[in-house]
């Protein structure tokens, strides 16, 4: 995707809209829920995050998981804002930095070069990287066998 203002603008607004409408749609309902407001507020609540669900549909962005992980880090800061302004709970340092944090991924994800032609494996065979290139990952790249991985906690 080529970006231009007006693209990074329209993106921009269509995340906002979609944050405003997860956080307001699902505030409303733990207020319903949690804080004993009228019920209608969480049936209120739900239609918004009907609606919220269809505003991704609108992003110029093809790709879905692409356009929800950005998403993602926009959700944390202003859900961290929205508490601040409807709850009265003001972030501390760990908040904010998380935030930044966040956003410079936001920034890294949407802005990173992709017709560079090198993968996350560094083989040059495409830009994009699929589950077979996790095993080469993890695995031993330099011959064709690769190991199992297991993660543990």
């Amino acid at each position: 995707m080529e970006f231009t203002v007006l693209s990074v603008l329209q993106i921009t607004a269509l995340l906002l809209a979609a944050g405003l409408a997860e956080i307001g749609g699902g505030w409303l309902v733990w207020q319903a829920c949690r804080e004993d407001k009228p019920k209608w507020w969480a049936l209120l609540g739900g239609i918004i995050l009907v609606i919220y669900g269809f505003i991704p549909t609108l992003q110029p962005i093809d790709e879905f998981g692409r356009v929800y992980a950005i998403y993602g880090g926009i959700f944390i800061g202003m859900s961290f804002v929205w508490g601040w302004v409807f709850d009265g709970v003001r972030p501390d340092w760990g908040d904010i930095i998380g935030s930044f944090v966040a956003l410079v991924g936001v920034c890294v994800v949407l802005f990173w070069p992709r017709s560079s032609g090198v993968d996350a494996t560094g083989s040059g065979a495409s830009a994009a990287v699929g589950p077979a290139d996790f095993a080469v990952m993890v695995g031993n790249s330099s011959t064709s066998t690769t190991t199992s991985t297991r993660l543990s906690l």
